[in-house]
């Protein structure tokens, strides 16, 4: 992880089922292909739902865990398309 570059970050902590989905769609319509976005979400729904949505629209996961202090997620999608 410490060698992927996020272009652009969505903080979402707070906000719940579908807010972080909507929010990590919103930007990657406005991201370039290539560009890596990342998620911080305290909802754990998050850590399925969005795997999910990106497998289905395919673009590229690249790390979905928990933070260091265990309280919201990261997830990082680079676009693939």
């Amino acid at each position: 992880m410490a060698d992927v570059h996020v272009d652009k970050s969505v903080d979402a902590r707070g906000s719940y089922c579908p807010g972080p989905l909507m929010e990590l769609i919103k930007t990657v319509k406005t991201a370039e292909v290539g560009q890596v976005v990342e998620v911080l979400s305290s909802d754990q729904g998050s850590a399925k739902d969005i795997p999910e949505w990106v497998k289905k629209v395919g673009h590229g996961l690249l790390y979905n865990e928990k933070a260091q202090d265990g309280d919201y997620w990261r997830i990082a999608v680079k676009k693939a398309k």
